[in-house]
């Protein structure tokens, strides 16, 4: 008799070819619902629908589809014990081979504006959760897939071993299973919940090298059932990415987002840019934030937001680097890379869309805070000095207030040319950031603008700013002593801006 295989899934991605292989290679009988159901026919395939093998049509508008005794006997029959054997036969049930489930999208539904909680009920898959936990209980005796990217692996396992999964794949198949649907379960609770749980789960991607340093376990791991963010990126070519490489990534990405209408790219290390910059075109935004900091950016992480061409590859291969990133290549530019076989180099299509929380772990629990992805707005600053900025000021500063909110408190950036001249990150007091930024960007300080991630809580950053030839200040403001700042600022001649938001970073 042939096999048995039941195919329900909500992203059809390779459904049909993994049909047609079964069928035509393997020779499965096929049965699924729904939408699923008409696909695999239309593909001109026989399959049988669930409704039509159990004898009980799908009711509750599609609620109850598969929820039946046909159904999750087949799956969790155990063929070694001679009672379950009889069991199927008495109720003429055949035992099912193969499960292929992935679940109604509920993260995807919550996330688009608007959508009520009656829309997002409606999303909470019943059926299908209960067959892959059904299916990956009973691995021992059949296979379940809950991802495309395991079709080509089951069929590779089938054609290997004479027609057979074999046990080890099958279990690692379960454990995907099972992962599968608790993250699907911890995304309806933590929506459901609101801000009185939070509830945070992942799928392991892959066992890291090491962490932060090399005495340090580490592990990759994809939050949701989707790929997003870095797990749907893709590798052309390097080695594994490292613990270090993913933190420094996101850092990367975190600036790259902040500038979409205009060709970008930053260079990190540890975190913190060496060197952002604009222009007209990605080459050039590259080469202005490579020369920004040429010294640091040796085996830095580069991410860029345009598509990169086989001059900017040049450009990208003159020195060292860990990793870069970019929506796309074009074909020289890869070939151009290739040379540098042990960079890493990714592409990621959205480099704009990142986590809306961020957790800290503490003793004894975690920290959950919205992401501080506030959109700066010029029309909201206050000009608090005698001087008034020009249109190209004013764009300067804002440029200067994008990258300094991704630099590390106490943070100080100084640009021109919407590029970063000097960085002073994460030193204990601010006029000891300045110090470090100006000196960084010596000669060049003359003219320049200076942006703070805090207030200045005294007027002595203003001077030293001053003193260095800085010509215009972007701050939040807010202390008790800004009016001595400002008044340092009219008497140095000094142009300051007041945002009236905060970034620290820690």
């Amino acid at each position: 008799m042939a096999r048995l295989a039941l195919l329900s899934v909500s992203n059809k991605t390779g459904i049909i070819d993994l049909a047609r292989s079964l069928v035509e290679e393997f020779n499965f009988d096929l049965i699924s619902s729904g939408g699923t159901a008409r696909a695999i026919k239309d593909a001109g395939l026989p399959v049988t629908k669930v409704a039509d093998y159990t004898g009980s049509p799908e009711i509750l508008g599609g609620r109850v589809k598969t929820l039946h005794p046909r159904i999750h006997g087949g799956i969790l029959a155990r063929r070694d014990v001679p009672e379950d054997i009889t069991d199927l036969e008495n109720n003429q049930i055949r035992p099912i081979d193969l499960v292929v489930v992935n679940l109604y999208p509920f993260e995807e539904t919550i996330a688009k504006p608007g959508v009520t909680l009656s829309q997002a009920v409606e999303q909470i898959d019943i059926g299908g959760p209960a067959m892959l936990r059904a299916s990956s209980k009973n691995f021992a005796h059949l296979a379940v897939l809950c991802d495309p990217v395991q079709y080509d692996e089951y069929l590779q396992e089938l054609r290997q071993n004479n027609g057979e999964a074999s046990l080890e794949f099958r279990q690692k198949a379960a454990l995907k299973g099972f992962s599968h649907t608790a993250s699907y379960d911890q995304a309806i609770a933590s929506y459901l919940a609101g801000t009185q749980d939070y509830t945070l789960s992942g799928t392991q991607l892959q066992s890291l090298r090491y962490g932060e340093n090399p005495h340090q376990p580490a592990a990759w791991y994809q939050t949701g059932t989707t790929p997003t963010g870095w797990a749907a990126a893709t590798k052309l070519q390097g080695k594994e990415l490292s613990y270090n490489n993913l933190v420094d990534l996101e850092a990367a990405r975190r600036i790259i987002a902040e500038f979409i209408d205009t060709p970008a790219a930053t260079i990190i290390k540890h975190t913190n840019p060496c060197g952002t910059a604009l222009g007209s075109t990605i080459s050039e935004a590259y080469q202005k934030a490579f020369n920004a900091d040429s010294t640091s950016a040796f085996g830095g992480i580069v991410a860029l937001n345009r598509p990169i061409d086989a001059a900017t590859a040049s450009e990208l291969t003159k020195t060292f680097l860990e990793c870069v990133v970019a929506p796309s290549y074009d074909a020289e530019a890869q070939e151009i890379l290739a040379k540098k076989s042990n960079v890493r180099v990714l592409t990621l299509a959205d480099l704009s869309s990142g986590p809306k929380d961020t957790v800290k772990a503490i003793a004894g629990g975690f920290l959950v805070q919205a992401s501080d992805d506030v959109i700066a707005d010029t029309n909201q600053w206050q000009v608090v000095t005698e001087r008034q900025p020009t249109a190209s000021e004013l764009a300067e500063l804002l440029f200067a207030w994008k990258v300094c909110k991704h630099v590390k408190s106490n943070a100080i950036v100084v640009t021109s040319d919407r590029t970063t001249l000097g960085v002073g990150a994460g030193q204990m007091n601010r006029v000891g950031s300045v110090k470090i930024a100006l000196e960084q960007a010596g000669e060049k300080a003359k003219g320049a603008t200076l942006a703070s991630d805090g207030f200045f809580p005294f007027d002595d950053s203003v001077s030293t700013a001053a003193a260095a030839g800085i010509t215009a200040i972007v701050q939040p403001g807010g202390s008790l002593r800004d009016k001595d700042s400002i008044k340092a600022a009219n008497q140095l001649g000094l142009l300051m801006v007041l945002t009236g938001i905060r970034h620290f970073l820690h």
